[in-house]
């Protein structure tokens, strides 16, 4: 197959933005899957592509080794896996993409939590030779907990099977029974050959009996499923200036910046200010390029309220209709990252959007058990890559939305506040009150 011209591409101005998962076994092929999505779309400069191909020649291969482009670091190279998440990032006439390339082995579970967090898709690879692993079931399970909106499942090195219908059909079925046990979407199975580039973005003349779509196709026009949140608004930034010259007007300006997380707002629109509920009406919105009269998620903006309420970093900005929830106790669904095992006496902080607090679990009310997937009794204890769920106490009251109502404002970490080590990530599951 000859090189493709290697022009940039590029989509139409105002194009959206897709952001999508990808994991797999070791040897599944993802890293080659993904190689052949950058080549096939022309998204490799010029001179990466004489470097992949001097990396390729050195390594003994005869054509492209395309996991190279993917498999970045030192290490993994070394082992031939992929062992951190990377962000990749191309284009094509339709979409901007951004791939959370995320690793196979068992012990990285926290790093598919990492990408999977704010996916709207997930693409996982299946060998054709293998079926369904352990691991599968793990990203899988891991997808559903995230509540990743879209999953796609690409059976791969169908190419070994002289691309047999039979073989793909029994894959597919299993996969769609894992999906509906797990509570995972329903996913989208596609037959491809990584290697080859069957099916990955253009029609395989190997498959006339798949009348899906490609790879390439699902990604451009799948809907990233954004719901119509209420607005939420986590302000990062108190703007004031006093009797000089802002945003163009002569006054005593104080403004609430950050990036909207939900919803949209509008000038004349009555807002709440959590936890409390105090309200007021939105007087001005400003954008980076200047005052405008609407903004919506995820554009960053300044609001000037009509009255002068006690605001600080911190505070949400949110509908009045559907306010968000306040408390400070939440219970939640844990994956710890730390490679230091969770002990009650550190001190431990909460991030949730632009609030920190210092926080507590009281209870673990159960674990997962990451080989079954299923309930077993709460651990003593917290180990790198344990799930679980948990009863938090904060010292304050949080404004949050359950995480699967809202998972940008239903999301959190925690840090340990001796060292700053993120140690873990959690999802809202309800408020503690609410049981």
């Amino acid at each position: 197959m000859g090189a493709p011209d290697r022009n940039p591409v590029r989509p139409a101005a105002g194009t959206d933005v897709l952001r999508f998962v990808t994991a797999g076994s070791v040897d599944d092929g993802k890293s080659t899957l993904i190689g052949r999505l950058l080549f096939d779309t022309q998204s490799i400069p010029s001179d990466q592509l004489v470097a992949l191909k001097d990396a390729s020649r050195r390594r003994g291969r005869g054509e492209l080794d395309l996991a190279l482009l993917t498999d970045g670091l030192e290490a993994e190279r070394e082992q031939g896996i992929t062992i951190d998440v990377a962000y990749r990032y191309f284009s094509t006439t339709k979409r901007h993409f951004v791939i959370a390339d995320t690793p196979g082995h068992e012990q990285y579970t926290r790093n598919m939590v990492t990408g999977a967090s704010n996916a709207d898709c997930a693409v996982l690879l299946v060998d054709a030779r293998r079926g369904i692993l352990r691991q599968t079931r793990r990203h899988a399970f891991v997808c559903a907990l995230l509540a990743v909106p879209h999953l796609v499942i690409a059976v791969n090195k169908m190419d070994l099977f002289e691309f047999d219908e039979k073989v793909f059909r029994t894959i597919e079925k299993d996969l769609r029974h894992l999906a509906l046990e797990l509570g995972a979407p329903d996913p989208i199975v596609i037959p491809v050959s990584s290697l080859l580039g069957d099916n990955i973005v253009t029609r395989s003349a190997q498959t006339p009996w798949y009348q899906g779509q490609t790879l390439l196709e699902v990604l451009e026009t799948v809907d990233p499923a954004r719901l119509d949140y209420a607005f939420r608004l986590p302000v990062q930034r108190v703007a004031r200036q006093t009797g000089t010259l802002a945003i163009g007007r002569w006054h005593d300006f104080r403004g609430y910046q950050g990036q909207i997380a939900a919803g949209s707002v509008a000038v004349g629109d009555e807002v709440g200010v959590y936890p409390g509920g105090r309200r007021s009406t939105v007087k001005a919105v400003y954008a980076p390029g200047g005052e405008v009269s609407r903004a919506g998620a995820p554009s960053s903006i300044t609001l000037e309220l009509e009255t002068q309420i006690d605001i600080s970093r911190g505070s949400l900005i949110g509908s009045i209709e559907t306010p968000p929830q306040e408390s400070d106790a939440i219970i939640a669904d844990l994956c710890w990252f730390s490679e230091r095992a969770y002990d009650p006496r550190r001190r431990l902080l909460i991030k949730h959007m632009t609030r920190t607090e210092r926080v507590v679990i009281e209870e673990i009310e159960y674990g997962i058990d990451i080989e079954t997937l299923s309930k077993v009794a709460a651990p003593e204890s917290f180990s790198q890559n344990d799930l679980g769920r948990v009863q938090l106490r904060a010292a304050k009251p949080l404004a949050f939305d359950l995480y699967r109502e809202n998972r940008t404002t239903g999301a959190f970490i925690l840090i340990d506040e001796a060292s700053n080590e993120t140690v873990a990530a959690g999802m809202i599951f309800s408020s503690a009150l609410q049981g």
